[in-house]
């Protein structure tokens, strides 16, 4: 839910020779828009809305995967032999 105070906050602001449009910094502390933040802008009877989205886990999740080192297919059933004969050596030698 909203706070009111949120939708008190109105300054206007020049658009540049490019479209571009500086958020106030009052509204960017409001709405914790950092450096790389995405926003959403609606236009709407008239008005152009500008919102932050909702947090996406997934697309988080997925730049980590990609940008990680690349790990190779593990053959589960290999993988379970090998634990099962380190578990059998281990038993074996007391520990």
């Amino acid at each position: 839910m909203y706070n009111l105070w949120l939708y008190l906050i109105r300054e206007e602001m020049k658009v540049g020779p490019k479209g571009q449009v500086v958020i106030p910094r009052a509204i960017r502390k409001a709405l914790k828009i950092t450096p790389g933040s995405k926003v959403q802008i609606t236009l709407e009877d008239n008005k152009a809305i500008l919102e932050k989205p909702a947090f996406d886990a997934v697309a988080v999740f997925k730049r980590v995967a990609q940008s990680g080192k690349s790990v190779s297919y593990i053959d589960p059933h290999a993988a379970y032999e090998e634990e099962l004969k380190e578990r059998t050596r281990r038993a074996l030698s007391g520990r």
